[in-house]
């Protein structure tokens, strides 16, 4: 069985939507690294149910990333606040070239700060 890593992610946003069970083979599997047979092992299951719960859940995460979008819309703001960042970072090095304006590298210096700190 491939792993996805999608899965790892999603499960960080969608994972209090699966089952409890479902939700503890899904992260010894994607995110310990366990494999089936140690998960059934630990799990005191079989090798095939944990296989059936780790595909069930990530159809039910799939689903609900296809649904809602939230991981989607979470990388495209981490994209968006790193693209941010950057020009802040050019407005700062053309300003050091042509004048060194505080009323340009104060607030120049602050988008890059707020993009940091929503970033991480």
């Amino acid at each position: 069985m491939a792993k996805d890593l999608r899965i790892s992610l999603l499960l960080d946003f969608y994972g209090d939507m699966l089952t409890e069970k479902q939700r503890d083979v899904v992260e010894l599997y994607y995110n310990e690294d366990l494999s089936l047979a140690e998960i059934a092992a630990h799990s005191q299951i079989t090798r095939q149910g944990v296989r059936d719960s780790i595909k069930r859940a990530e159809g039910i995460l799939l689903d609900l990333e296809e649904r809602l979008g939230l991981a989607k819309k979470f990388r495209q703001i981490q994209d968006g606040l790193d693209e941010m960042a950057a020009c802040a970072r050019q407005i700062q090095a053309f300003n050091a070239r042509h004048g060194n304006f505080q009323e340009v590298s104060a607030p120049a210096a602050r988008i890059v700060e707020l993009a940091g700190k929503l970033n991480d």
